[in-house]
């Protein structure tokens, strides 16, 4: 059985970014997903220069796209 995050756990890994994200760009997590389904299916660098075209630095974008590929592009 896995092991529950509890809220003394610090996240880890790409989603340890979207805080700053959120701060740095002003949009939510969940904002910046629905913008990344306009280019659902291109390859990863893609849908990174997409986001930096918007702005965004490449270590922010690189995370927001892991995640996004991993949880919601299904590639």
């Amino acid at each position: 059985m896995p092991k529950e995050a509890t809220v003394s756990e610090p996240v880890k890994g790409p989603k340890s970014y979207f805080p700053s994200i959120e701060a740095k760009y002003g949009k939510s997590i969940d904002e910046w997903i629905a913008e990344l389904r306009a280019v659902a299916g291109q390859k990863h660098m893609d849908q990174v220069q997409f986001l930096k075209d918007q702005g965004m630095g490449h270590g922010h974008a690189n995370a927001l796209v892991h995640v996004f590929r991993a949880e919601h592009d299904g590639a």
